[in-house]
């Protein structure tokens, strides 16, 4: 039995295929400042104080790998100021693991921006820090008044002294 335990704990992680349907797993992703909520009809991924979407769920290959094109929004929180932009979702899944990397085209400042890589396990929460995360996509509205509800009404030097921050 000790063998056995011993050669587990020495083993890497095994490396799971995709899901039997060949896409990523419905449901809350959650990492370090990273989420990503998986429905059938949009991939919805948090990084820090930004995000984006993917059209659908994510198909994945063979190995679990993928790279999709979707839109992401650079400039989120605390309000957001857009257009959202083209960007390119890279990642794998590993287990219950997603390892994912955006990079967006700033088409305002004319340059690639690239956010990642950051890494969320399925079923766990996302820790966000002071960016509010959607606990549905399509409920930033939502997320961002509960969050500004939580905390002491800002006063200007909070809003620069966070400014500042990030």
């Amino acid at each position: 039995m000790a063998c056995a335990a011993l050669a587990v704990a020495c083993s890497t992680e095994a490396v799971e295929g995709p899901p039997a349907d060949g896409k990523l797993a419905r449901g809350t992703w959650g990492g370090d400042s990273a989420g990503v909520i998986v429905n059938d009809t949009i991939t919805h991924v948090h990084m820090g104080c930004t995000y984006g979407d993917i059209p659908g769920r994510v198909v994945l290959d063979a190995d679990g790998r993928f790279t999709v094109s979707g839109s992401y929004l650079l400039r989120a929180y605390p309000v957001a100021i857009g257009p959202t932009m083209p960007a390119q979702f890279t990642g794998r899944v590993s287990g219950s693991t997603l390892t994912i990397t955006v990079s967006v085209r700033d088409t305002i400042g004319n340059v690639t921006v690239v956010r990642g890589p950051a890494s969320v396990r399925l079923g766990t929460t996302p820790r966000m820090a002071n960016c509010p995360i959607c606990s549905t996509p399509g409920d930033r509205a939502a997320a961002a008044r509960a969050s500004m509800q939580r905390s002491a009404a800002p006063t200007p030097s909070r809003w620069y002294d966070w400014f500042l921050r990030w």
